[in-house]
């Protein structure tokens, strides 16, 4: 699996490498979760992820789970911890990968933001936050 994507597959991993997969066909849906599970569970603002049927994803390399609660299973590197999937855990015929771990994030974009009643209030500011292409001077 290399390169970044083709005409009906994406491809990504974990940041040191050990995992890495292949989803074929368009996602299920995509979605950004700002429930507190996920913010707490990704030590971020929101959890981003794209649906996919879990036969549709080929991977490779050794991944570790964790329940987050009694419903979702997060699926990380146990090498370099990157959170890369999530599963219900009454569902593993469906397998959700975070939009981070893509070889090309900007791959597909979200649909719909689900939970905003969670939604950290700073979220919504950050297009009036000053930003930098990489480290700001000093």
């Amino acid at each position: 699996m290399s390169g970044t994507s083709t005409n009906d597959s994406l491809t990504g991993g974990c940041l040191c490498g050990a995992v890495r997969y292949e989803a074929s066909g368009a996602p299920l849906n995509v979605r950004v979760c700002h429930c507190r599970l996920c913010q707490k569970a990704t030590g971020q603002a929101f959890f981003a992820r794209a649906m996919y049927p879990a036969e549709r994803v080929s991977i490779t390399g050794e991944t570790r789970r964790f329940a987050s609660s009694e419903h979702v299973e997060r699926l990380f590197c146990p090498v370099c911890g990157s959170g890369v999937f999530a599963q219900r855990a009454s569902r593993h015929d469906l397998i959700a990968i975070t939009l981070g771990s893509l070889d090309d994030p900007d791959a597909l974009k979200p649909e719909v933001q689900i939970w905003t009643s969670s939604r950290i209030g700073w979220v919504e500011t950050l297009g009036e936050v000053p930003g930098y292409p990489e480290w700001p001077e000093g």
